[in-house]
């Protein structure tokens, strides 16, 4: 079974490539083991966007707030890897 793969886009005009480099760190980090690959794919319109192997796990898309780094690690900790602590619960 291939591993999972997260996808972090984020919009240049916005200058939120640094807050997606390190989310994708953090999650290298903490689940290098278990991830086959973490992208960060430019965008525009203000996204930031991760998505699980195709499925949107946080968002700030219509105006919601940034996607919290501790609420994205739990949700990738719960779908691929669950026996982990993540020291943030």
């Amino acid at each position: 079974m291939p591993k999972p793969r997260i996808q972090i886009t984020y919009c240049t005009k916005c200058k939120f490539m640094l807050r997606a480099t390190w989310l994708a760190q953090e999650l290298l980090t903490t689940f290098g083991d278990e991830l086959g690959e973490v992208a960060i794919v430019p965008g525009s319109g203000g996204i930031f966007e991760v998505t699980l192997d195709g499925e949107v796990i946080a968002t700030n898309r219509d105006h919601a707030p940034m996607p919290d780094p501790v609420d994205v690690k739990r949700t990738v900790r719960d779908r691929v890897a669950p026996d982990r602590k993540i020291g943030h619960d």
